[in-house]
């Protein structure tokens, strides 16, 4: 069935829809702040080969890498009507431990096979692991939490009592834990019913032609997206700062080949895995590819997987793109994909300078406190990714204190946070001047200082302390970010990666680094 453009844009539209309207709902019926107040969770449906058609503007690192579970779920299980799967492996198409994604098939009729599927991540705010908020310094991925493979959660209808209580006994909040559990399944129901209401409206094959139309759309806008940069091999360079278990500098190379509307993305000559958990699996180096080469549009693209098919991604087995299990990774997935894309965006500056911004902070500054709150007399687990500042573009300055590139959440309400755990926010502020210099200066970082009330631990997991985010054409690098912790008044320097342990009293400052500047 051939569809004009016209109707395309439409279905695009509707499809797009429903993925909002199923991240409305996870956000609503979350429980914990993490997903209701930050909105770290993502939403997508996807056909019935399991490509992904339709995503919400969420979180770009889950829904680049989302794919890769759905796949994993459906080779490994039997979905039928009713079912739903749960995962959150890194080797399966996950990211790290604490991004739980659910899977349910979408049947229409008496059909024996899934017309469709939808699918969310969400990231739990505890999965268990060797310390509170599950992204503590691990050296393997065993002690990072608790590891699900592709399990059938939901079974005909019903909740699976011994999955949920396996699921439950493995992490510090229970309750918490169901409760944004079952939001996402709730989420699931929301788009399984507005696929089949959209299909009674507009008919089976027009909706599937529509599905396979988009995706060969996308590639097209991609192909020509591509073949408007000059044909060559473009080159990076970047670095890590540590990976908090004693190596230093671990370097990223990009190698971008462009010819007639194709490319090679290459990471051949990346670090090995290390032993600290800054590990990026390949799904996370298929996200942010993902992202990156979809920012190269000039118009609005349809993100679907049609976008990939022009593009060829080598990331070598057991490297820092591509880890190996029993690797560590949660910081891979928050921090090694930041760097992914600056690496990207300095090569692809050397193909379209007048285009490409400069670096952003570059580190999601991710900081997880937990412990007994002896106020509300329960345990707790709060986490959250501070923004700092975008880099500076050819055309203007860069925005200060935001989240960019691979991460898209909000903050915690102070309000909320408050209310919530026992901490109190002491300072929180732009960070002036920490932007590079240039003809357009790049975005300032944030001050975020909060005070435990109770004893607790903490974790950080920080980039972009000890090299800071480069400036182009001329322009001067963001300032580098720093962590401190108050004790009875005096502030003593972290590392970019540490575990810590707080009393009453204790405050810790982030400082998020500014962005790079651009221009002379």
């Amino acid at each position: 069935m051939k569809l004009d453009a016209v109707s395309i844009a439409v279905m695009n539209s509707r499809l797009s829809a429903i993925a909002e309207e199923m991240g409305v709902v996870l956000g609503q019926t979350a429980y914990s702040p993490n997903i209701k107040e930050r909105r770290d969770y993502s939403c997508a449906i996807f056909d019935a080969r399991a490509e992904m058609i339709a995503q919400a503007a969420h979180i770009p690192v889950h829904l680049g890498s989302t794919p890769l579970s759905v796949r994993a779920a459906i080779e490994r299980l039997d979905l039928r009507p009713g079912d739903v799967a749960a995962l959150n492996d890194p080797y399966a198409g996950g990211t790290h431990l604490p991004d739980l994604t659910v899977v349910a098939p979408i049947f229409l009729d008496r059909d024996r096979h899934p017309f469709a599927y939808a699918a969310n991540r969400a990231h739990h705010a505890d999965i268990g692991g060797m310390a509170p908020g599950s992204m503590a310094l691990a050296t393997e991925i065993y002690q990072e939490g608790f590891r699900l493979p592709p399990v059938k959660i939901v079974e005909g209808g019903t909740i699976s009592r011994d999955v949920l209580a396996l699921f439950l006994a493995n992490t510090r909040v229970s309750e918490e834990r169901e409760g944004d559990l079952r939001a996402q399944l709730a989420a699931l129901s929301v788009g399984a019913d507005r696929m089949r209401t959209l299909v009674n409206a507009m008919g089976r094959a027009r909706v599937a032609a529509a599905m396979e139309t988009l995706k060969s759309y996308s590639a097209r806008l991609m192909a020509a997206t591509i073949r408007a940069l000059p044909d060559g091999i473009y080159r990076a360079r970047d670095y890590l700062d540590d990976d908090g278990a004693g190596t230093a500098r671990i370097p990223l190379e990009a190698a971008i080949r462009i010819r007639s509307g194709r490319a090679t993305v290459d990471f051949t000559g990346s670090a090995p895995q290390v032993r600290g958990s800054v590990n990026a699996n390949y799904a996370i180096t298929l996200s942010a590819t993902f992202y990156v080469m979809k920012c190269l549009a000039a118009e609005a693209m349809p993100a679907n997987e049609g976008l990939m098919r022009p593009i060829e991604l080598i990331a070598p087995p057991g490297s820092i793109v591509n880890a190996l299990a029993p690797a560590a990774v949660a910081g891979g997935n928050v921090e090694t994909s930041q760097r992914i894309v600056d690496v990207l965006f300095r090569a692809l500056a050397k193909a379209a300078p007048q285009r490409i911004p400069s670096a952003s902070s570059g580190s999601m500054s991710n900081l997880t406190v937990g412990g007994y709150d002896r106020f509300r007399a329960r345990h707790f687990s709060y986490y959250e990714t501070i923004a700092g500042g975008a880099g500076a573009a050819p055309g203007n300055p860069g925005a200060s204190g935001i989240h960019t590139h691979m991460t898209n959440t909000l903050n915690t309400p102070i309000e909320a946070l408050e209310a919530y755990y026992p901490m109190r926010i002491t300072e929180y502020r732009i960070r002036r001047g920490s932007g590079g210099r240039g003809r357009n200066r790049g975005g300032d970082g944030l001050v975020r200082e909060l005070e435990c009330l109770v004893d607790s631990s903490a974790s950080l997991l920080t980039e972009r302390r000890t090299i800071a985010p480069y400036g182009l054409a001329g322009g001067g690098n963001g300032a580098k970010g720093a962590n401190y912790l108050i004790h009875k008044g005096r502030r003593r320097k972290l590392p970019g990666k540490t575990n810590s342990s707080l009393v009453a009293g204790d405050r810790v400052r982030i400082e998020t680094p500014g962005g790079g500047g651009w221009g002379r």
